[in-house]
């Protein structure tokens, strides 16, 4: 079954699954991404910071996908920000990717105390103009970032990636998101494995006979979001698109509902990482 798709504020789609490449080196990322592609993977994830955007575009020009077909995000950096930087930074991933156009770019992170933010916005809004980023977005910002985007350039992100599973499950941001017609995209949908052994998750997992991170991936798509699972081992690239072929009960998606906690972040807190 192909993976369903979410309609973006700017008219484009974009697919529920995707294969991330965080902490995938730049020479397993050719195999490994040619891998997901053969399993039916269309949204590939990368960032500059990731070190392996040359590595994804070998995967994705050797596996000979329609381009098309794909949609490819890449990220700017922190230390990129600002108006000639990020044009400078986004020429360099596409160099890198050696494709001409990337699917979504994002900024990754608003390191607000830098104030550089909405100018790197209006930046990412030219590179649209100009078709080389097909949708722009952000990650890691806050309702107030985003509010401040909104208002000083009348744009809102397409995508607002962030991270989020059931031990953190972001209401509020999604909530608001959704408020601006912003697709929220999960990183670390998996909480880097730790949702893997909660009882809860093993408990579903039996009932349909599937595994947990096919639960929790389940669960994202079911509450209306973009997750990109990261994984290194071929199994489990198939295995998290396998996704399609069950639904979790009402009463399913309400106890995984109640692991919510206040502290389950795992990565920096956007108010202050930079």
């Amino acid at each position: 079954m192909a993976v369903p798709t979410l309609a973006l504020n700017d008219g484009r789609r974009i697919p529920q699954i995707g294969y991330g490449c965080w902490q995938l080196s730049d020479a397993q990322a050719p195999d490994l991404v040619g891998r997901a592609l053969r399993a039916g993977y269309r949204l590939i994830d990368t960032a500059a910071a990731y070190g392996n955007e040359a590595g994804v575009g070998r995967g994705i020009r050797d596996a000979q996908v329609p381009r098309a077909e794909l949609f490819l995000t890449t990220k700017l950096w922190n230390d990129r920000q600002g108006r000639d930087e990020a044009r400078r930074a986004f020429d360099e991933s596409l160099q890198r990717l050696g494709l001409p156009y990337v699917d979504l770019y994002l900024i990754h992170w608003p390191c607000p105390q830098r104030r550089l933010f909405v100018e790197t916005w209006k930046t990412l809004i030219q590179l649209r103009e100009e078709g080389r980023a097909k949708s722009i977005g952000v990650s890691n910002f806050t309702a107030e970032h985003i509010a401040t985007l909104i208002g000083e350039t009348g744009v809102a992100p397409a995508v607002n990636q962030i991270e989020l599973h059931p031990h953190f499950q972001r209401k509020a941001p999604r909530a608001d998101d959704a408020r601006h017609s912003i697709v929220t995209e999960s990183w670390s949908p998996l909480g880097q494995g730790r949702e893997l052994n909660d009882p809860v998750i093993l408990a579903i997992a039996k009932a349909h006979g599937k595994t947990p991170a096919q639960v929790v991936l389940r669960w994202q798509v079911q509450i209306g979001c973009v997750a990109i699972p990261k994984t290194a081992r071929p199994e489990r690239i198939l295995e998290n698109i396998a996704l399609f072929d069950f639904e979790l009960g009402a009463g399913e998606m309400e106890e995984i509902a109640a692991l919510d906690r206040p502290d389950g972040r795992i990565g920096p807190d956007p108010a202050s990482f930079c």
